[in-house]
């Protein structure tokens, strides 16, 4: 029992790790999954935690979700438009760089060649979880992203395909030509079929259910499922799991309802977010900072290696893939070079190194920590400004200028709430508080008349604020709904009819705007009732609204109320009302002005 709660505290820990991580990094401009690493080293080199991590725990419980979530949301069209250069990199690209590395290795640091070829398979994988992050953030091409984040679902189950026949070679000392190429192919070949199956199985289950708890279910046991099945078979678990997530990212959601959809894809991205973010905690946690500065030369021959074998990979396979397929821009490959991290995978595999090897096997870890270090420490830390020295992520003029007047305008607005709440607290004066006041609204309506300029002469930045504006609404409809639900008001039959109505809104590529809804005669106001406002104590029939008036809903106190003819309101209530513009302000007066002010 005791050793079951040191094991939960330590996951609690370590998740809480995660959590402030992931806080302080919204202040900082370094990579979350680097942030991650720095602070695993950090705390090994004060206190260091004993914790057993075996590839067992990483290559069957960490990667299956994280593989899987990145297949699930890659679409087979995009896939397909660089399927030949991806191809080329995440097959003979691996067996490229297992020679290459293996050969600069076995020279430099004065190792036999099958033992320096095992370290070349086992960091030859490559890892851009943050780069692909990075991507996200600053609005890189679609396609590049899918070019990065697919060889890297690819070359994972090569790699450790090619790592364990050549591992077989190192401690055997016998190779096969002809048997190594069929054992490769039989590995491969028949992990992506058992993906195939599981996938359009699990999918078809999907479509005949329609229970949002079920089909969750059903993709998580697809997720883990189809690495065990196959690595029970003898077959690649990791090319199983790529397959299956891409067969039912892309034939699965077309039997969701909506709201599956919108919850299918936040767990996953939950799911993704906690495995991602143990994983580089855990490597910080088990690097030992002292053998590798023991062995810092070897390290650094291996960083060497790695970076060599890269480039002439992505070049020179680059440049073969522009022959034959969709043409791959020069400056991309500049981006592919640098982007080709190394993580999860590669500390997997140099921790399930046999202790047969015998000294060379803790030289072969040392160095594989090094180059995941300097990857994610050096090459993802300086992603950011590559990609706009090569100007593959701009900014123009017109976003520039929207940007700025959007701020005037937002700050300004926070300036009136705050002068408005000084004089309802009694801290500003009503005489100064009318002097400002008019100063206030007059420059707000002369930038928002600026930020609609900037708008026009933009249509890209409208459709984009458009479609967020959107999409927050429709997502503050469906707390609105939750909420009535939680406190009653509606019943659950209600609520899940209203909820899918919501959620099919959400999940459309395009907003569903009404044109005649841009241009709107009415107008929500909330006001909080203070103490000695005309409102406070009466019914909402003895308010007297103008017709054109409607009292939409009451928050008090935590509690959603929709209210009717006899609902007394109160003070503090958080009233919110649909009016036409014009009565916008005969309706403000008389909820927030005292009771001898407001006829």
């Amino acid at each position: 029992m005791e050793q079951y709660l040191q094991i939960e505290t330590l996951v609690i820990v370590l998740l809480l790790v995660v959590s402030l991580v992931a806080i302080a990094v919204h202040r900082l401009r370094v990579p979350y999954t680097v942030a991650l690493v720095v602070v695993g080293l950090l705390i090994t080199s004060q206190s260091p935690l004993k914790i057993d991590l075996t590839p067992e725990l990483i290559l069957a419980l960490l990667v299956p979700p994280l593989v899987f979530e990145a297949a699930f949301h890659i679409n087979f069209d995009e896939l397909r438009r660089g399927l030949t250069g991806i191809l080329l990199l995440a097959v003979p690209g691996v067996i490229l760089t297992m020679f290459i590395v293996g050969g600069l290795v076995a020279w430099a640091a004065r190792l036999a060649l099958p033992v320096a070829l095992v370290f070349g398979a086992l960091i030859a994988a490559t890892d851009p979880v943050a780069v692909v992050a990075l991507f996200k953030t600053l609005g890189a091409p679609k396609r590049l992203s899918v070019l990065v984040e697919s060889e890297s679902l690819l070359n994972d189950g090569t790699a450790i395909v090619v790592f364990n026949l050549v591992l077989a070679v190192a401690l055997t000392g016998h190779f096969n030509l002809v048997e190594g190429l069929t054992e490769f192919i039989r590995v491969a070949a028949g992990g992506v079929l058992i993906g195939l199956m599981l996938g359009w199985l699990v999918s078809r289950l999907i479509a005949r259910v329609d229970d949002y708890l079920i089909e969750t279910t059903l993709t998580t046991v697809l997720a883990f499922g189809a690495y065990l099945v196959a690595e029970r078979l003898h077959f690649s678990g990791v090319l199983a799991v790529v397959t299956a997530g891409l067969v039912n990212g892309n034939l699965g959601p077309q039997g969701m309802s909506p709201t599956t959809r919108i919850v299918l894809f936040n767990f996953w991205e939950n799911v993704a977010f906690l495995a991602n973010s143990l994983v580089f905690l855990l490597i910080g946690l088990d690097v030992s900072l002292p053998s590798l500065a023991a062995a810092w030369q070897p390290a650094l021959w291996a960083i060497a290696a790695v970076l060599v074998a890269r480039m002439m990979v992505v070049y020179g396979l680059g440049w073969l893939a522009n022959r034959v397929g969709e043409p791959t821009p020069f400056r991309w490959q500049h981006v592919q070079v640098w982007g080709g991290l190394r993580g999860a995978i590669s500390l997997a595999l140099a921790l399930s190194l046999p202790t047969a090897l015998g000294g060379d096997r803790e030289l072969l870890r040392v160095m594989a920590y090094g180059v995941v270090l300097f990857s994610l420490l050096a090459q993802a830390t300086t992603m950011r400004p590559l990609l706009r020295r090569l100007r593959i992520v701009t900014r123009s003029e017109a976003q520039e200028e929207y940007e700025m007047r959007h701020a005037r305008l937002a700050s300004l607005r926070a300036a009136e709430t705050r002068l408005n709440r000084l004089h309802d607290e009694g801290l500003l004066s009503t005489p100064t508080w009318e002097r400002l006041i008019p100063y206030i609204t007059e420059r707000a309506a002369s930038l928002a008349e600026a930020v609609r300029e900037a708008l026009r002469a933009a249509p890209a930045l409208e459709a984009e604020e458009l479609d967020t504006g959107w999409r927050e609404l429709l997502r503050a409809q469906r707390g609105a709904l939750l909420g009535l639900r939680r406190d009653g008001v509606i019943s659950e039959d209600s609520f899940e009819k209203l909820v899918v109505e919501v959620d099919s809104m959400l999940s459309e590529a395009q907003i569903s705007l009404p044109a005649s809804s841009v241009e709107t005669a009415s107008q929500f106001v909330e006001i909080t009732l203070a103490p000695d406002s005309y409102a406070a104590g009466k019914s909402v029939a003895e308010l007297g609204l103008p017709r054109a008036a409607v009292l939409v809903s009451i928050q008090r106190e935590g509690e959603l109320i929709i209210p009717r003819g006899d609902t007394r309101l109160q003070a503090g209530d958080v009233v919110t009302t649909l009016s036409e513009r014009e009565h916008a302000a005969s309706v403000r007066d008389l909820l927030y002005l005292p009771e001898r002010h407001a006829h």
